[in-house]
């Protein structure tokens, strides 16, 4: 009975998302449906309805203004708006593909510091799974490539633009990420360890102290390579791990 309402609950689930990816990709269609008036009348009625969390018909708006008034004054501002629609939206691959654009076509803009925040903030989204989490699993041994992305991206915006009004919040994010990393790593070493692959899950666990110290999987991690090296009989670097993990 349960499954069957799961089955019912992810079909539901994934005709809504189908529906969303859909929509929020206005074709020449919707874009001409748009009403005929300035760049400026139109700009107001996007951020109107961008304000309202209207994201999809602010991306029809928005396109429209782009489309029709590639080189106005708010070109760069109607990108900009864009970018976060689709965030908004949860059409990353657009965000992502506007973002790029805008960053290639624009290298010496005031507002790339943005451009790099939204960009983090994009591909986390990207790595998020509704559905699963709405399920209750467990994600935490999917390869988190997107992670490591956006991890890059935040890192990149503090250390180019260490100034900028975004720092602080990325900051907080990359120590998110960071134990998110940290967590796939012990994950992945718990997995080799449990099936006796003892030097795979040492050396992931080496991995964890080495590139995420700072995380708070570092104790789990020591702990986990002591038993491994235990296990390998490899008494000098059980005890040398086991003297860190004193330390820490």
């Amino acid at each position: 009975m349960i499954n069957n309402k799961r089955k019912r609950a992810l079909s539901v689930a994934l005709t809504l998302l189908v529906l969303t990816a859909c929509s929020s990709q206005p074709d020449e269609e919707q874009i001409e449906r748009v009403p005929n008036k300035s760049a400026q009348a139109l700009y107001m009625d996007a951020k109107e309805t961008l304000d309202a969390g209207l994201y999809v018909r602010a991306i029809e708006l928005l396109s429209a203004i782009d489309s029709r008034y590639p080189f106005g004054p708010m070109s760069k501002q109607v990108q900009m708006d864009l970018i976060y629609a689709y965030y908004q939206s949860g059409n990353v691959e657009k965000a992502l593909a506007n973002i790029d654009r805008f960053i290639k076509l624009n290298p010496n803009h005031k507002d790339l510091d943005y451009m790099y925040y939204m960009r983090g903030l994009v591909n986390i989204k990207a790595d998020e799974n509704a559905f699963q989490e709405y399920f209750g699993i467990d994600r935490a041994d999917r390869d988190p490539n997107r992670t490591r992305i956006a991890f890059e991206d935040l890192s990149n915006l503090v250390k180019t633009y260490p100034e900028s009004i975004y720092v602080t919040e990325a900051k907080k994010r990359l120590v998110w990420l960071l134990n998110k990393m940290a967590r796939y790593e012990v994950k992945v070493a718990t997995y080799y360890y449990e099936r006796e692959a003892y030097l795979a899950a040492a050396n992931r666990c080496k991995y964890v102290v080495e590139h995420f110290s700072q995380s708070n999987y570092t104790k789990q991690a020591l702990e986990l390579m002591v038993k491994s090296y235990d296990k390998l009989g490899l008494t000098e670097l059980r005890d040398n791990a086991q003297a860190v993990l004193e330390i820490n």
